[in-house]
């Protein structure tokens, strides 16, 4: 996808995000996304490992400004259970990199309008178009991901067994012991009244990428021991730790990056609060402009 140098490079992502999610069937989790990305334009596992200077992956870091603008374009739909979606407008488009451009350079100016006529009281991180940006979600990401990153890692445990709990884990303990095959804790997942899941759980807290070898010393550790297996981390998780994770034949390992930690954090309402803000929706008052 390489040879456009103008602009921002995840436009190079328009087009192609529009195609993964129809070859998705028309919605998918971001992961899902993203993979279908990297799949559908060979984007090397070095491509897809490379951070920015924040700690996030650059490549998905692209993405999901490409799927910030299309939303904006009204090419894609915002969900509020995270799953990125076409509308039916999407459905029907296919994007050039120059189509996708065109798209990029006016939101850009509808940007500047709105700085320049002080409708927007600040600039948002929704408005910047450096590479480097965090992802368009808010700086707040950043804030609870630096206060989480220095935690002790005794605090950053029972953080883990707090989210495991509230998301409906019972019997969640954290074992402490580093020299148990890195495992931290376990708990039980109650499915109904008949079907209960024994979990082990490892917590990272760090800023680096989690390996293959993490995820195999995890999955040889846990052998016999558990049914399921949970990586926590504050990191991100390289695309051979994924691969390994979700490899054939081999007891499945949840993987929770920090965007995911976030996200449950969102969504259980821990350390997060919501706020409500209302945008002005001026198509409402057309009509009652008319003299």
């Amino acid at each position: 996808m390489g040879g456009h140098n103008e602009g921002a490079q995840f436009v190079n992502w328009f087009g192609p995000l529009l195609d993964a999610l129809r070859k998705l069937g028309g919605s998918g989790s971001p992961d899902e996304v993203v993979d279908q990305i990297a799949a559908d334009h060979a984007v090397s596992d070095d491509a897809q490992n490379e951070l920015t200077s924040s700690g996030q992956p650059r490549f998905k870091n692209q993405v999901a400004w490409a799927r910030f603008y299309l939303t904006k374009e009204g090419l894609l739909g915002s969900s509020r259970r995270g799953i990125w979606s076409l509308t039916e407008r999407g459905r029907a488009t296919t994007l050039t990199y120059e189509q996708a451009h065109d798209i990029f350079r006016r939101w850009v100016a509808i940007f500047q309008e709105q700085r320049r006529t002080k409708t927007a009281d600040t600039v948002s991180m929704e408005e910047q178009t450096v590479e480097e940006a965090e992802t368009p979600t808010g700086d707040y990401r950043a804030a609870i991901l630096d206060i989480m990153r220095n935690l002790p890692p005794a605090g950053f445990e029972r953080l883990s067994q707090r989210l495991l709990r509230e998301a409906g884990f019972i019997h969640v303990e954290v074992t402490g012991q580093s020299n148990d095959g890195g495992i931290d804790g376990h708990g039980i997942l109650q499915v109904n009244p008949l079907v209960s899941f024994k979990v082990l759980f490892q917590c990272k807290r760090y800023a680096n990428s989690v390996t293959p070898s993490i995820v195999r010393d995890f999955r040889g550790a846990m052998s016999g021991r558990a049914d399921k297996g949970i990586i926590i981390t504050t990191g991100t998780f390289t695309a051979e730790a994924r691969r390994e994770a979700s490899r054939d034949g081999a007891p499945p390992i949840e993987l929770v990056d920090s965007e995911k930690l976030i996200d449950m954090l969102e969504n259980l309402e821990l350390g997060l609060k919501p706020v409500t803000t209302y945008e002005v929706d001026s198509d409402f008052f057309t009509e009652f402009s008319a003299q």
